[in-house]
């Protein structure tokens, strides 16, 4: 480690007459090493803990959702096809072809967005300001797997100068850098991001072809009797992608749970099933599309880092144990979420009391559905927008719980309200921690003159 130390050390750019060169030496440096600066005076702080390590602990509190949400987009993909229908088959290829299908989305949000972050930190004069390391990978994680590249490209530099650099860089942002990147493009480019192609990862790039995964499927469907459907006919275009994987697989439509709730009810997600033929045996295999351990499990349709709700519990559960994540959030926007499922519930039996419908679907389905406790654990945490008094955390969860749940079921035309739910909380955290702060003043003041 010396002799790298001592390497930094000799090329290190001079920061006057190199400023962007220094601010790239300076970001490398200092994610290697701890910065060698110290406070100087004044009542300061100390912890080993520094920016940047406080943000690779959220990213690693991501790895198990992440690494689950690859293996599901293989697995989404592979069924469309045909094949491995059961969760547990084919996992090397669900990975492998996962994988691939991710790792663009992630480095073209950190060569964009960082690319950004280095032009600001050196017209400035600063170092690199590390919090973008995970809206980097959250940007992704959000996504669906198959949005073009060049579209997160313009939305994380949108989301990096309007929402950050804008209001003075990291920790100076009303509003959350990943959410408003997706926002962007669900506005912007709406058939991108809504309905049910975008969920499944249909196509391939250069890196399946040259690691042989794709000749792997082409080979698959050149040994079936499939009515005609080749590899190449598969790709007319993305509509047509469903009607020709429903000739190879007998019931599948790629529908999202929350599609099928919105439009026939909680009973409608039930009945949801596909067959597939096994080419060697031709015996045919039913398997339920969206039963409870798939629901759990995250073996559906989806963005990326939602799917599995045990790995994002599990990531939940490290931030709020290392602190870095309020579990007064996380909890108070169960409960909110949970208070107005359960009135929808209440409601929706007395509406409709002969007809299945969204908002009969039982609150504790409501959970597992969708991207609620991913937005729940990484989203609505995030410490720069959210509420910072303890009392206002609360209130600031409970709200994002509750709106975001009226916005999903009695909103047809979002397929979820946390978004939108977060990003509006975040308008109002501080004026929800002003009130919190004006109430302890006036108890306090009311104390001294009863005294």
């Amino acid at each position: 480690m010396k002799l790298i130390r001592n390497f930094l050390d000799r090329i290190e750019p001079d920061k006057k007459s190199s400023p962007f060169l220094h601010t790239l030496w300076d970001g490398f440096d200092t994610f290697l090493y701890a910065p060698a600066s110290v406070t100087k005076n004044g009542v300061h702080i100390r912890d080993g803990m520094d920016l940047k390590r406080t943000m690779i602990h959220v990213v690693l509190a991501m790895q198990l959702a992440f690494i689950a949400g690859v293996v599901n987009i293989g697995h989404q993909h592979y069924t469309a096809f045909g094949m491995y229908g059961g969760a547990f088959q084919g996992l090397g290829w669900k990975f492998a072809y996962g994988l691939l299908q991710v790792l663009p989305l992630i480095v073209v949000a950190h060569v964009v967005g960082l690319g950004i972050e280095f032009f600001f930190a050196a017209k400035k004069g600063h170092s690199i300001e590390e919090g973008f390391l995970v809206s980097a990978f959250l940007i992704p994680m959000i996504m669906p797997p198959d949005v073009p590249l060049w579209m997160v490209a313009i939305a994380t530099a949108f989301a990096v100068i309007v929402a950050k650099e804008a209001f003075g860089g990291t920790g100076m942002n009303i509003l959350n850098i990943a959410l408003t990147a997706r926002v962007f493009v669900f506005f912007a480019y709406p058939s991108e991001i809504s309905g049910e192609i975008c969920w499944i990862s249909y196509d391939y790039n250069i890196f399946h072809s040259l690691l042989g995964i794709k000749a792997h499927t082409v080979d698959y469907l050149a040994g079936i009797p499939n009515g005609g459907i080749s590899f190449e006919s598969m790709f007319d275009d993305a509509g047509q992608f469903i009607a020709n994987s429903s000739v190879l697989i007998d019931g599948w439509s790629g529908a999202t749970p929350l599609g099928l709730a919105a439009n026939g009810g909680w009973s409608a997600v039930q009945e949801a099933s596909y067959t597939i033929i096994d080419p060697v045996t031709n015996k045919a295999e039913v398997f339920q599309q969206y039963s409870t351990t798939n629901l759990v499990m995250g073996v559906m349709p989806g963005s990326i880092g939602e799917m599995n709700k045990l790995a994002v519990i599990g990531g939940a559960l490290i931030l709020a144990v290392s602190g870095i994540g309020s579990w007064r959030i996380m909890l108070s926007m169960v409960l909110g979420a949970v208070a107005v499922a359960i009135l929808m519930n209440i409601l929706g039996e007395t509406i409709y009391p002969n007809q299945d419908h969204f908002i009969k679907v039982p609150w504790y389905y409501q959970l597992f559905m969708g991207s609620f406790l991913f937005a729940m654990a990484f989203m609505a945490t995030d410490p720069v927008t959210a509420s910072g008094t303890d009392l206002g955390k609360l209130f600031y969860g409970l709200g994002i719980g509750a709106v975001g749940m009226v916005v999903r079921v009695l909103n047809p035309a979002y397929p979820e309200g946390w978004m939108l739910a977060i990003l509006f909380m975040n308008v109002f955290a501080p004026l929800i921690d002003y009130f919190v702060l004006q109430s302890n003043i006036k108890r306090r003041e009311a104390r001294v003159q009863i005294q």
